[in-house]
């Protein structure tokens, strides 16, 4: 596998917030004309440093962008990173619904995927955003301190 991307596409208003990072790899939003967030994307390491698949979180945020723009499911207004880091990690992007009838999406970060997932979760119960959480994908990702 060379890279990973992964889109997901949204038709409502949302939110989208990002921990602190810990992966190599990097997460791309777009958005619509009316400011609604319309396609998610992310790009990360599938090889560790000095491998042939390896990104830095720069280079990551360029393959992100790129394929944010080359998968969106309408013409995007704007784009723009999330979250990209140069470390090792597991990441878990999550949704959930305000009562305002927003959705809250929310990137955790973590030395496993279950503090990953329980920070993300966490995030969307503090900014309560408690109905139907869920998580979206996860994923692992090679930074430069990988061997």
């Amino acid at each position: 596998m060379i890279g990973t991307r992964v889109r997901l596409a949204g038709a409502s208003l949302g939110l989208l917030i990002a921990e602190n990072v810990f992966a190599g790899d990097a997460v791309a939003v777009g958005y619509n004309s009316e400011g609604v967030w319309t396609a998610v994307t992310y790009y990360s390491s599938s090889t560790p440093k000095g491998g042939r698949d390896y990104k830095t979180d720069k280079q990551a945020r360029d393959e992100a962008l790129r394929d944010l723009r080359a998968q969106a499911p309408e013409k995007m207004a704007r784009a723009e990173i999330l979250s990209s880091s140069d470390l090792t990690g597991y990441i878990a992007v999550a949704q959930g619904g305000k009562k305002s009838g927003k959705e809250l999406n929310v990137v955790g970060r973590g030395k496993s995927q279950a503090e990953a997932d329980e920070r993300a979760l966490a995030q969307l119960k503090q900014a309560d955003a408690t109905a139907k959480q869920k998580i979206v994908y996860r994923y692992f990702s090679y930074g430069a301190d990988s061997k």
